[in-house]
């Protein structure tokens, strides 16, 4: 079922970012003459299968494709190329590997394509090794890739924890790398608007990379993209804690979305118990996914119910009735989408089966209100309680880094307690999993008064009788909490940030407005003068223009629909487009935390 998404509708010609990774991806087969085996760092298989399909590798000289392992490649070919994230354990597994041909005697060809660059510091391990004399070194470019017609990511995994926990930039370098790359194909983006820490320095580093290759860019002819607004994930790590209520985050929570598909048991697609995982792809391609994905859950079955009635009604007026040959066409039409039918009614059941369960529903309760920020001792004894009965670990802190967000940390009685309790229940060799998260700023001792209820009633955060079903409000994807992240996309779009200064200055790091060839400037003296730059401009033609929001960090798909929503909505000057380093839900992001680093 692997299939590569359909990228015909996208606002600008995302196929065409597509095929320059596909002829990059040739240029690095092709740099080893003859036949090759492939040996792929396994976190890279996903990426690539939304760049190019299994057929391109063998025209191009793979014989066979491994993942990366200790076990060494048992091959006869002489030709032996590693395709690797710059990651040290990674160099070295490669290194053990020509070590272990060394050691038989076996003469082989070596190449080793770093993505997306080579580093410094893995080719020095592969000198302590005394194996890079052996090898030819090369690097793979691939930066933003298409998950679908409006959203880009670079699939950085650790991306959120090596920035904030290890000091380790390079994903801010990639995603500045990567919407330079952006620049050079749909020209300079006029206008930059970005809030938080790490979108300042993404700026920075777009700057100087603009100052290192100034003619990259000159080429291009007048830019597709309007506005750049820069998001640092920190500005906002309220909402990926919050549990994602619309078809396609509530997959991802339960069914864990991974480079745009979901491997389920065959149980839940109608089949036998212990049979192989089916890979269903998730992406526009599929038209009733395309429907679905984002509305809130609680309306999807209804809508597979109406479609499901229609069908049956059609079924019936075709053998009861006399159709023209026009009429069956579209019947038979109709039944091409029974697969997909099929598919989302098994996967909406499932889903089902959790979002019904008391216990899930009190876990959505203690949520709203710790968004509300009301009633922390209640939130307190049910985080207690999880901990005693040995809740998975992740799902407890969950809630606690919620809790410590929208009250500006714990009293350090509690803290220190819960500290204790969380070392006591799941062992202490995850005393380095509080540290992670102390050093991230999602843990900490209550120093000052919260300023969540300001910005909750500044930014319109909760709303009051969402209506799912039909909903006129952002709300809806978390059932009555407007993602902080995209409310400030909204009032940016809509007159820019100057309306709600007060609350943005409460917002972790700094905020800035730009044009492309000035320098940035704060956002008092910009939103003091008044310059909100081209928001309320159209092109001449009446286009609507493009907004791309960059999710330094990660995004999750909940973000994704509700800006989805925004951008359909009537009076709508702009198409909206999404990148980030990495899709994201509260329960990945934080497993990068928890998960032990050697």
């Amino acid at each position: 079922m692997a299939q590569l998404p359909n990228l015909d509708n996208a606002p600008i010609n995302l196929s065409s970012l597509r095929d320059r990774a596909q002829k990059e991806l040739i240029d690095v087969l092709d740099s080893m003459r003859g036949k090759k085996v492939l040996v792929l760092d396994s976190k890279l298989s996903g990426p690539l299968a939304l760049i190019a399909q299994t057929s391109l590798l063998k025209d191009h000289g793979v014989e066979n494709l491994y993942h990366l392992s200790s076990e060494p490649v048992q091959s006869d070919c002489k030709n032996v190329l590693y395709l690797v994230r710059p990651r040290i354990n990674l160099m070295k597994l490669v290194a053990e590997h020509i070590q272990h041909d060394n050691l038989n005697k076996l003469q082989k060809q070596y190449s080793v394509f770093f993505m997306p660059r080579r580093s410094v510091v893995c080719e020095k391990v592969l000198e302590e090794e005394g194996v890079h004399a052996s090898v030819t070194i090369g690097e793979y470019p691939l930066y933003f890739i298409p998950f679908d017609e409006d959203v880009l990511s670079l699939e950085v995994d650790l991306g959120y924890k090596e920035c904030q926990v290890d000091g380790d930039t390079s994903a801010l370098w990639y995603i500045s790398r990567a919407i330079t790359r952006l620049q050079s194909i749909f020209g300079v983006i006029p206008n930059i608007k970005g809030k938080g820490k790490a979108a300042g320095q993404v700026v920075d580093m777009l700057n100087r990379m603009h100052r290192e290759h100034p003619n990259n860019q000159n080429e291009v002819g007048p830019p597709e993209i309007d506005t750049l607004i820069l998001l640092d994930r920190q500005v906002d790590m309220i909402t990926p804690m919050c549990t994602q209520l619309t078809y396609e985050g509530l997959i991802d929570e339960f069914l864990n979305i991974n480079n745009g598909a979901v491997e389920v048991d065959p149980t839940i697609m109608g089949g036998q118990q212990g049979g192989k995982k089916i890979k269903v792809p998730l992406n526009s391609s599929d038209k009733l996914y395309r429907e679905l994905r984002d509305l809130n859950f609680g309306v999807v079955g209804q809508v597979l119910r109406q479609k499901a009635t229609t069908m049956k009604q059609d079924y019936n007026e075709v053998t009861t009735s006399n159709q023209t040959v026009s009429d069956l066409k579209e019947f038979v039409k109709k039944l091409n989408a029974l697969p997909e039918m099929t598919r989302h009614t098994n996967i909406a059941q499932y889903l089902s089966t959790f979002t019904t369960k008391p216990k899930f529903l009190s876990h959505l309760s203690m949520e709203q209100t710790l968004v509300e920020g009301q009633s922390y001792d209640i939130t307190y004894e049910y985080i207690e309680e999880m901990i005693h009965k040995q809740e998975p670990l992740v799902s407890v802190l969950r809630l606690l880094v919620l809790l410590s967000l929208t009250y500006n940390g714990l009293p350090k009685k509690h803290f220190d307690y819960f500290r204790r309790e969380l070392l006591h229940s799941y062992g202490f060799e995850h005393v380095f999993v509080i540290s992670n998260l102390e050093k991230a700023g999602l843990l900490k001792k209550q120093d000052t008064k919260s300023s969540w209820q300001l910005v909750k009633k500044g930014l319109k955060l909760v709303v009051e009788d969402v209506d799912d079903s039909n909903p006129n409000d952002i709300a809806y994807v978390f059932s009555g909490y407007a993602p902080l992240s995209i409310r400030l996309v909204e009032y940016a779009l809509k007159g820019g940030w100057r309306s709600i200064e007060d609350v943005v200055r409460l917002l972790p790091g700094p905020t800035f407005e730009r044009r492309q060839g000035t320098h940035v400037q704060d956002t008092s003296s910009a939103i003091v003068n008044g310059r909100t730059s081209t928001y309320d401009s159209m092109v001449a033609d009446g286009r609507r223009l493009l907004v791309l929001v960059v999710f330094i960090g990660g995004v999750t798909f909940a973000e994704i629909s509700a800006l989805r929503f925004l951008s359909a909505q009537d009076g709508m000057k702009y198409d909206l487009m999404v990148a980030t380093t990495k899709l994201i839900n509260g329960k990945n992001l934080l497993q990068t935390l928890i998960d032990d680093p050697s």
